[in-house]
């Protein structure tokens, strides 16, 4: 059930992701380009999921996913060294290319060459940020 209920969730968000023109690379860098020809659309789309979300936190409150488990507890709202690179890098990589996880993933089914080649970079960067993350703990403490 867990599985099904997974599946129906990451199909309704990449649907949505899709319809509202997310995985539209020159869409994202538009509402980027605050000093071009600047696009708000994309403040829309995360009003649109933020607001619902923020709700969706209080109502579960006390309550078991219907699939087993529990709820995560929200972040700690620390900000730190790792909060820090890891929005720099996530930032860079979203104005570079228009495309974060959720988009990327949506966009390997139509995407093309350009798509696989992101994600391929994207499931790299991955799978190389543990490692680099014990270097720099090694090299310089946590605060």
């Amino acid at each position: 059930m867990r599985l099904v209920i997974s599946l129906l969730s990451g199909a309704l968000f990449g649907a949505g992701l899709y319809l509202s023109g997310m995985t539209d690379t020159t869409k994202v860098q538009g509402w980027l380009d605050v000093f071009g020809q600047w696009d708000p659309t994309l403040a829309f789309v995360m009003g649109g999921a933020i607001l619902p979300m923020a709700v969706a936190w209080q109502l579960t409150r006390g309550r078991r996913p219907l699939s087993g488990g529990t709820f995560p507890t929200p972040a700690r709202p620390e900000i730190d060294r790792r909060l820090v690179i890891g929005s720099t890098l996530f930032g860079m990589g979203w104005g570079l290319a228009g495309l974060c996880p959720g988009p990327a993933i949506a966009s390997l089914t139509f995407g093309g060459l350009p798509g696989l080649v992101f994600a391929a970079f994207m499931i790299g960067g991955m799978l190389l940020a543990p490692g680099l993350k014990a270097r720099l703990d090694r090299a310089v403490p946590a605060e």
